[in-house]
């Protein structure tokens, strides 16, 4: 007998009844608001050229690294779940026998964000009543499969069934966008737009990086040869991607290290990065001095920094030589904000035009550097829990660790940062209710009146990250 599947009314909420209630008067107020997505990784051709997603495999499991990541910990191949590899080689590409591997599977996924996330979306989108297990996989298959074929799920109908106001997509400097000029081109009144993400051509370590910068210079008829050839470049497509609706740019870097280099010095780093190998201190020294150029850039152009750093991407290399970047295999490492910001925030950090956005993985630096230092510096923003923090665990600690310092106001609300696009209201519903109930403890504990926190709760869900984001 198929166990049920239910999603508690109360879900995530605290259990004392008090806390409870005005945590629940306080989701109500805003449950539906609109859903504004500032930074992901959608696909900008699903909303160009609104086509069918293939099948549930395609949809949710194959391009998910949150799913993929935990069967692989437990011995799935990735090739048995369909992952693309490099070169071309043919993996698993019977859906239905992916989904089976999956549900057989979905037990492992007990007590994660992912859980909750996918049985959401089982419950709300597809009004599936059933726990996912081995013996529900076909029921489960049918279902999704029959519902992606209809038109209300189409890439174009989700958006608008799910109150989404606006989603950012994040491409690189190489990208044509043409995709985006395609949602601009159609009379769909959906707000799709994209994020200027450089890191190709600023970081040296990457294998492509001068061939990157050949390209990327030609495609703005500059020359690669000159630094200033090089600046001139970034300022052509930051205008290229402020013409596809770009608001953002965004910098993964290994960390959050800034430099701000006299000029000779910087033309002659330049034609070395450019030129041959050169040594790790080199190329970080490179990626700090560009994103106090970024930062420059900004004040100029208006749009918003944002820093992801302190991720060792693709630890494991034989997964990278195989399936390639973005497979489950990035790790979190130590973060330190105070000392690598300090060159750029001499120079940009009291400017009223520059936006910062930093985001961690180390949650032992909210309290001890980031609140302190957006609590301080007006550039400066703190972005909600990232990644392996995007969780009620998480999200708790960031309040608990954030707040006292750097207050609600020096926070930019919430964004999922994710591929996979039916996560996306799931994971904004998660936030509106932690921060609910958050909101409700300090009521309890009379440390904020009621009617201030329905103030902040709208500010949380809504509000801050249109003002950040300039949205």
């Amino acid at each position: 007998m198929p166990k049920p599947l239910v999603l508690h009314p109360d879900r995530l909420f605290p259990a004392d009844p008090r806390t409870r209630d005005i945590a629940r008067a306080l989701y109500a107020s805003v449950r539906d608001l609109p859903i504004v997505s500032p930074h992901g990784h959608t696909d900008p051709r699903w909303f160009a050229y609104d086509e069918p997603f293939a099948n549930p495999a395609e949809l949710l499991i194959v391009p998910d690294h949150y799913v993929f990541r935990m069967l692989f910990s437990q011995g799935v191949r990735l090739e048995e779940l369909g992952v693309p590899t490099v070169d071309g080689s043919p993996t698993a590409s019977d859906p239905r026998a992916i989904w089976h591997i999956f549900a057989a599977n979905y037990h492992l996924f007990r007590g994660t964000p992912s859980r909750m996330w996918l049985d959401w979306v089982f419950a709300e989108a597809f009004g599936i009543d059933v726990r996912l297990e081995a013996e529900t996989a076909d029921h489960y298959y049918d279902i999704i499969d029959a519902a992606l074929k209809t038109p209300e799920f189409r890439p174009r109908a989700l958006f608008d069934r799910y109150n989404i106001e606006v989603i950012a997509t994040t491409e690189g400097p190489l990208d044509p966008l043409d995709h985006h000029r395609a949602i601009r081109a159609s009379d769909w009144s959906g707000k799709v737009v994209t994020a200027y993400r450089p890191d190709p051509v600023l970081d040296p370590d990457d294998p492509k990086f001068i061939a990157n910068v050949q390209l990327f210079c030609a495609m703005a008829g500059e020359d690669a040869g000159s630094f200033a050839g090089y600046l001139r470049a970034h300022e052509k497509r930051r205008a290229d991607f402020r013409a596809a609706g770009a608001s953002s740019t965004d910098h993964g870097h290994p960390s959050a290290f800034t430099a701000n280099l006299p000029r000779s010095e910087i033309e002659a780093l330049y034609a070395k990065v450019t030129s041959g190998p050169v040594s790790a201190a080199e190329a970080e020294l490179f990626r700090g001095h560009m994103l106090t150029e970024m930062a420059r850039m900004s004040i100029a152009d208006g749009m918003v920094m944002q820093l992801h750093p302190g991720v060792h991407r693709n630890h494991n290399a034989a997964v990278l030589a195989r399936f390639g970047k973005d497979k489950g295999a990035d790790i979190p490492t130590a973060g330190e904000f105070v000392k690598a910001l300090k060159p750029l925030l001499d120079l940009y950090g009291t400017d009223p035009r520059l936006t910062l956005i930093l985001f961690t993985l180390d949650e032992d630096v909210y309290s001890r550097e980031l609140a302190p230092l957006a609590g301080h510096y007006p550039a400066l923003k703190l972005g909600p829990p990232w990644w392996f923090h995007d969780s009620p665990e998480g999200m708790r600690r960031f309040r608990e660790r954030a707040t006292e310092t750097g207050g609600f106001y020096n926070t930019v609300g919430f964004n999922d940062d994710t591929r996979a696009f039916l996560s996306i209201p799931a994971r904004h519903d998660v936030a509106r209710r932690m921060d609910c109930g958050w909101l409700a403890q300090l009521v309890v504990e009379h440390r904020m009146e009621e009617d201030e926190a329905f103030d902040v709760a709208r500010a949380l869900a809504y509000d801050l990250v249109k003002q950040a984001y300039r949205l």
